[in-house]
């Protein structure tokens, strides 16, 4: 087996698993390259990107590119003979695209073309797929929109929240990156065309975290997981004159027929620290969550310190 000329570009810590995997690999990991250093918290204190961070405990040099040329610049001194792409966070322009001999390689956590962009886990969840995956492509100008190299299916759990099905989906392509590698250096390089109606995973923002309890509970539980690693769901409801956003950590379909009552209400409090809200259709368990400037908490207890009771709406 050849060994290959590799760069590396990710930056959070979803990125971090890659990069361990690659350094471990053989092949040469010429650099790392991750979005440069952000303000971060009340006082915007700089932090550096974790895969940054990770490239100076693998003695790997690493690069915080500021700039489109900037980045340009970068790889053309390093001549890679291939670019590995996890969660980057930046579209790379074309003429970048022709820097390394047998291209980039993107694994993104879905089945493309379905979820292309920046959350096909959280998306996934929120609409309540049965069916993911992994796919192993190569980057071209478009977003997501490369031909395909390899791919993974992996069925999504009831139990799943964003959380379980990303240590999935990264363990399983992980594995897909290692058998890629193989393949590129036996000079087994596949390109197929993506096929299928493709669909978008856009960044998520603060609309998307509304729990509209009009919908049917089922929906809303899909929110909730998807959205479990943040932005969190939410709903929202007056608190001594002061209205107050309320995250749900945790929340399942209760057993049993729920009680006929307008959206929102809340039906019952129930044994273990949860309590029964109306939907459109069902009820939501709601068990854990954090209120606005507060502790994560049970939900029985935010119920009791906010003196909700049963028949009270939540919006």
């Amino acid at each position: 087996m050849s060994k290959l000329k590799i760069v590396f570009l990710g930056t959070p810590d979803l990125a971090c698993g890659f990069l361990e995997r690659l350094a471990a690999s053989g092949h040469e990991i010429a650099g790392v390259v991750s979005q440069p250093d952000r303000p971060v918290g009340r006082g915007l204190k700089m932090c550096c990107a974790p895969v940054n961070a990770l490239a100076g405990s693998l003695s790997l040099e690493a690069f915080k590119p500021d700039s489109k040329q900037e980045l340009h610049s970068v790889l053309s001194a390093l001549k890679p003979d291939l670019c590995v792409v996890v969660a980057y966070g930046r579209l790379i322009p074309e003429p970048t695209l022709a820097l390394a001999r047998f291209g980039f390689l993107n694994v993104h956590f879905s089945l493309l073309p379905k979820y292309r962009g920046a959350a096909p886990v959280q998306w996934a969840l929120i609409n309540g797929e049965k069916t993911t995956g992994v796919t192993l492509f190569w980057l071209d100008k478009g977003m997501d929109t490369g031909p395909v190299f390899l791919r993974h299916e992996e069925p999504v759990l009831e139990t799943d929240d964003a959380g379980s099905l990303f240590a999935r989906l990264c363990a399983a392509g992980a594995g897909l990156l290692d058998e890629g590698l193989r393949k590129i250096a036996a000079g087994e390089i596949i390109r197929e065309p993506q096929t299928g109606e493709p669909s978008l995973a856009p960044k998520l923002s603060a609309p998307d975290t509304l729990l509209d309890l009009s919908l049917p509970a089922a929906s809303l539980l899909g929110r909730i997981r998807g959205l479990a690693c943040g932005p969190r769901a939410r709903f929202s409801l007056d608190i001594q004159g002061r209205r107050t956003a309320v995250q749900v950590l945790e929340a399942s379909l209760p057993e049993g027929p729920v009680k006929d009552s307008p959206p929102g209400s809340v039906i019952s409090v129930e044994g273990g620290g949860g309590f029964i809200v109306k939907c459109g259709v069902g009820g939501l368990l709601v068990k854990k969550v954090k209120p606005e400037g507060k502790k994560e908490m049970p939900a029985a207890d935010f119920l009791n310190g906010a003196r909700l009771k049963p028949g009270d709406i939540l919006r």
